[in-house]
């Protein structure tokens, strides 16, 4: 480990590819004004509940950004993807990383702000 030329152990297995998450519902149709406000609530308090923050700012940088930036964000960061919709990833240590769908991408039932 840690070599240029070194690759993963076959007990790692593959590399997962990220993907978006599949499309879902909020419990109650929401503006983007809210789906904002609870994002920015989530990135806020996350680095409180374990894990490091550089792996919480790089989760929040791939969250934000497109498929293949994000992808290349998580593979530099060393996140381990567990779900290919960044759902649940964990860092080397083996720390737990748990994002809601709603910091990953936009519910089917928006509504207009007035």
């Amino acid at each position: 480990m840690g070599c240029a030329g070194s690759t993963q152990s076959q007990g790692d297995g593959p590399v997962k590819k990220i993907r978006k998450p599949k499309p879902w519902k909020h419990t109650q149709p929401i503006t983007k004004a809210e789906l904002m406000k609870l994002r920015e609530e989530f990135w806020d308090t996350a680095p409180h509940y374990g894990g490091r923050k550089e792996i919480w700012d790089a989760l929040r940088a791939a969250a934000e950004a497109d498929i293949s930036l994000a992808q290349a964000i998580v593979d530099s960061a060393g996140v381990i993807v567990q779900n290919t919709d960044l759902t649940v990833c964990y860092d080397e240590r083996g720390a737990k990383y748990e994002l809601p769908k709603y910091v990953l991408s936009e519910p089917t039932n928006f509504v207009e702000e007035n």
